[in-house]
């Protein structure tokens, strides 16, 4: 199990569409940074939407998204620690 975690925006990298290649159905993908934004996209949400999909918090908050992003799970950075000892690896694209 890998908590994949993506720190760009699909419009600023391949991270997310290379992440999706290799990701498997018990994996975990956290977004992170400019990387939350992919989710006020329909076609991201579509592609994304049979994955355990986990977004940052405090970087929705930074970017006024709580609202927008609301139906998607919320983590804080002691959820993120935690997530790091419960999967085997971590893949930060």
């Amino acid at each position: 199990m890998i908590l994949h975690h993506i720190q760009s925006s699909p419009t600023q990298s391949a991270a997310l569409k290379l992440c999706l290649r290799y990701i498997n159905s018990a994996d975990s993908i956290l977004l992170s940074s400019n990387a939350v934004n992919c989710l006020l996209n329909k076609e991201w949400q579509s592609r994304l939407s049979d994955y355990n999909i986990l977004v940052l918090e405090d970087d929705v908050i930074a970017r006024g998204l709580q609202a927008r992003l609301s139906t998607f799970r919320m983590i804080s950075y002691a959820d993120f620690v935690a997530l790091t000892l419960t999967h085997n690896k971590v893949i930060s694209w």
